[in-house]
């Protein structure tokens, strides 16, 4: 075996985070920073790897960003629960799994972050929708070519790479850029 291989795709990753435009990202975290001293919630969601990464993203800002209890940000990804999301799928359809619980949980001024490597998944594109009727903000990570979800996202951050794994590479290096901007820029009610 050689190493060759593994070389090869820190190459393709490094190539993509040195060509990146962060811009996007520089307005996320605002949005972030501003539902966190205003109280908003925000809501994570993803399919498959993306659904991991909505997981550990939420955990990060739950507690990661403040260190101590009581001073994280209002966080749920929508991928977490089991039940609810095969009670759902079950009943109205694997595509109004992340609609359903935001038309129950959010609320005008919330944030909804996306995962997505196409961009074109069917529950993804439902959750923007729904976001959109109910005057939630949206923000869409994504890779490839940003699919139907990079025209509805109203922060689309697109990362033109196709390679699944790079792409979810991409989504955890954005929420943890995001999450060390915010332990050092706290709201001043939450230090």
């Amino acid at each position: 075996m050689s190493a060759d291989f593994f070389s090869d795709y820190s190459t393709r990753l490094q190539r993509v985070l040195a060509q990146a435009d962060w811009s996007g990202v520089v307005s996320l975290a605002q949005a972030m920073q501003d539902c966190w001293t205003h109280g908003r919630q925000v809501f994570f969601c993803g399919n498959g790897g993306s659904a991991g990464n909505a997981i550990h993203l939420a955990n990060d800002f739950v507690y990661g960003i403040a260190k101590r209890t009581g001073g994280g940000m209002r966080v749920n990804a929508l991928s977490a629960n089991a039940a609810v999301i095969t009670c759902l799928a079950n009943d109205v359809g694997y595509d109004h799994i992340y609609s359903e619980q935001l038309a129950v949980q959010a609320q005008a001024g919330d944030l909804l972050i996306v995962l997505t490597g196409s961009g074109n998944s069917p529950n993804i594109l439902r959750a923007l929708e729904q976001a959109k009727v109910m005057d939630v903000k949206s923000c869409a990570i994504l890779g490839y070519s940003g699919g139907k979800a990079k025209a509805m996202a109203d922060l689309p951050l697109h990362f033109a790479v196709d390679d699944m794994q790079i792409a979810e590479d991409l989504q955890l290096v954005v929420g943890h850029m995001i999450m060390q901007w915010l332990h050092k820029n706290q709201p001043e009610q939450k230090r």
